[in-house]
């Protein structure tokens, strides 16, 4: 499967979150819904954050352009590269997984949830670090 068909059928396609992209932890942007933009200064920001959460916590994260206050950061099984962090704005929110080479990126807007969005999210990074990615 390609990662466009990841964000398209696994991800957007479901209709649990409304935009999503996959970026790799070593740069760059792999795969992406049609309506998401993250720049440059984003990404580098989002990978630094899941590196040292500390930020995150001080002052939230941006995805395309909107501001997500931190909600909550944790790591998921046994795996210790596997990264799931929450945000929110308002009634929507945003969702990052990093798993051991991508962040999977994912925002949802009401009436989609935090819970329904972090559990797709989440078991899409843990197939992925499954796999080796």
């Amino acid at each position: 499967m390609s990662w466009q068909a990841y964000v398209d059928t696994n991800l957007v396609g479901t209709k649990r979150v409304t935009q999503a992209a996959i970026l790799g932890k070593a740069g760059g942007i792999w795969a992406k819904s049609s309506e998401i933009t993250i720049s440059p200064e984003e990404q580098k920001a989002i990978t630094a954050g899941l590196k040292n959460k500390a930020a995150f916590q001080a002052s939230g994260f941006r995805v395309a352009g909107q501001k997500y206050f931190f909600v909550t950061s944790d790591t998921y099984g046994d795996d210790p590269d596997l990264i799931v962090v929450q945000g929110k704005k308002q009634n929507d929110g945003a969702v990052l997984v990093q798993t051991k080479q991508a962040i999977l990126v994912v925002t949802y807007i009401a009436p989609q949830t935090a819970q329904d969005a972090g559990l797709l999210t989440t078991s899409l990074g843990t197939y992925l670090a499954g796999v080796g990615y």
